[in-house]
């Protein structure tokens, strides 16, 4: 039976979502959002779900209250399961309950489901508990949409305040609540995308607050919390102090396997922009690949450039008319990731270079006599031939198959907005991202590099590369970037620096 679901989207930080929220996404037929809701949670929707904007930016709203609750109850009425994605939660200045009501007055059945309100968020991602034994025992939230409707001498002496929506009547709001016997120099905060990577924080008392909110121009959506529990902030605060908090990163990794980098990124604070450069396809031609798969038992080694070859050769092994019981071979994996993907498989990866690179991967071969042993390489259409020309050279007889392409992705990348990083893990990333936006659109950006193969790649096409990875891993990728940031800040963050790279 069809539902509308009012689900709260949370303050910013899309991890915050909870797990039913998450599932009822997963499951929606058409999804109503709001500016507040995070667009990285549509992504959890089914790619055929509509995905409606509806606004609700103060003073620009895509629709009319009437309207969306119009359009939630003739979907319902289709026969949709219908999620409305409202930011913080939909019980909490967020209209829900005028949702609700219309939904219940239509007699369409709806569920209510809670989410972490923007105080709530804000007051664990700036270390400023809202309660505290020692500090406050009361906690009051109020909407400073209608400052004048407020009275203040009832709320204004609470000793942990919350004012949503108040950013532009805060000047109103701090004379009334001065006017009201709150002290002036009572510590007071205001904060701006609180838990997203782009969380700007003013912190200051009642009286010198509006003060640095004009002065640093500060936009909404933003929420104020006024109280002594402000105070606790310069101890408590951890977000803003992990190591690449307020470094806007660019991942250019493929679609669906971006993940490992950004997540990576995202942990130590980063604000992370995913750009793919590269889109993975099945191969034009699997009649090679499908041959060799038929006779897999008169193979001695099979050798697995990358994760997407051992997943593209499963694809087709599955297809085939035999399984892994065919194989006798020896197995070689470049790398890590590589190696990773072979063992979910339940098997064992008998050779790794120890540079995940193809120069590290011929010397461990250094010590095989490969004469008459043959070999299977299933791998992208284009790749460096280094490999199967060395190991012929060697004696061996290798069969080069086409697993799977790498082509650049339609469209272009908007870059007006510079990011401090932009990351390449791959050659084609760098070849594919110029192709469509050019060296220049970088100019001014710091690189980092998985390794020298693609560094060298960069350099050839004009662009400076920052860091490369010692490690030519996603976690060695990661550890350059958090070398070079220590740095830059002069060693200042070392300490917190050490924790997160093990050393």
């Amino acid at each position: 039976m069809s539902k509308v679901y009012l689900v709260g989207a949370g303050p910013g930080d899309p991890e915050l979502i909870t797990l039913k929220g998450r599932r009822l996404l997963e499951q929606a037929d058409s999804v109503l959002y709001d500016y507040l809701a995070n667009p990285a949670l549509l992504d959890l929707a089914p790619a055929q779900a509509e995905r409606i904007y509806v606004g609700k930016k103060k003073s620009v709203h895509a629709f009319s209250q009437e309207e969306i609750c119009s359009m939630l109850i003739e979907r319902a009425r289709r026969g949709l399961n219908v999620v409305r994605l409202k930011g913080g939660d939909p019980f909490i200045f967020g209209r829900g309950g005028e949702e609700a009501e219309a939904l219940a007055a239509a007699g369409v059945a709806f569920e209510i489901v809670p989410g972490v309100t923007s105080p709530l968020g804000i007051a664990a991602y700036t270390g400023v508990p809202l309660t505290h034994r020692e500090h406050s025992k009361m906690v009051t939230f109020v909407t400073g949409h209608d400052a004048e409707g407020i009275d203040w001498s009832k709320v204004g002496g609470t000793e942990t305040l919350v004012i949503f929506m108040g950013i532009f009547a805060f000047d109103e709001i701090a004379r009334a609540l001065m006017a009201h016997g709150r002290a002036a120099d009572t510590p007071a905060m205001a904060v701006r995308w609180g838990t997203r990577p782009d969380q700007h924080t003013l912190v200051g008392t009642l009286a010198t607050l509006p003060g640095l909110i004009h002065q640093h121009d500060l936009k909404p959506p933003a929420t104020i919390i006024i109280g002594e529990v402000v105070g606790l902030r310069d101890k408590l605060n951890w977000f803003e102090r992990l190591p690449l908090f307020g470094q806007r990163i660019v991942v250019t990794r493929a679609r669906g396997q971006a993940e490992a980098l950004s997540s990576r990124l995202h942990a130590l604070g980063a604000d992370v922009i995913e750009l793919p450069a590269i889109e993975i396809q099945p191969a034009l031609d699997y009649g090679p690949l499908d041959k060799a798969i038929a006779n897999l038992g008169s193979y001695d080694w099979l050798i697995f450039t990358s994760a997407n070859g051992v997943r593209f050769f499963l694809d087709r092994l599955d297809r085939s008319a035999v399984d892994l019981r065919a194989l006798r071979a020896h197995i070689c994996a470049i790398g890590p990731a590589t190696r990773a993907a072979i063992e979910a498989l339940h098997l064992k990866v008998d050779l790794m270079g120890t540079d995940y690179v193809a120069e590290g991967m011929l010397a461990a071969f250094a010590a095989h006599n490969l004469a008459g042993q043959r070999i299977l390489l299933p791998r992208a259409a284009v790749a460096r031939d280094l490999v199967p020309v060395e190991l012929t050279r060697r004696g061996a007889v290798v069969d080069v198959v086409e697993a799977y392409r790498t082509v650049a992705p339609a469209g272009a990348f908007d870059l007006s907005d510079k990011p401090d990083w932009i990351t390449f893990t791959s050659s084609s990333t760098v070849r594919n991202f110029v192709a469509m936006a050019g060296a220049d659109a970088i100019a001014g950006v710091k690189v980092a590099s998985i390794g020298p193969v693609t560094s060298a790649t960069a350099r050839e096409l004009g662009i400076e590369v920052t860091v490369e990875a010692s490690v030519f891993t996603v976690d060695g990728l990661v550890d350059a970037i958090l070398r070079a940031v220590e740095q830059s800040l002069g060693g200042l963050a070392a300490n917190v620096i050490d924790g997160y790279t093990g050393s």
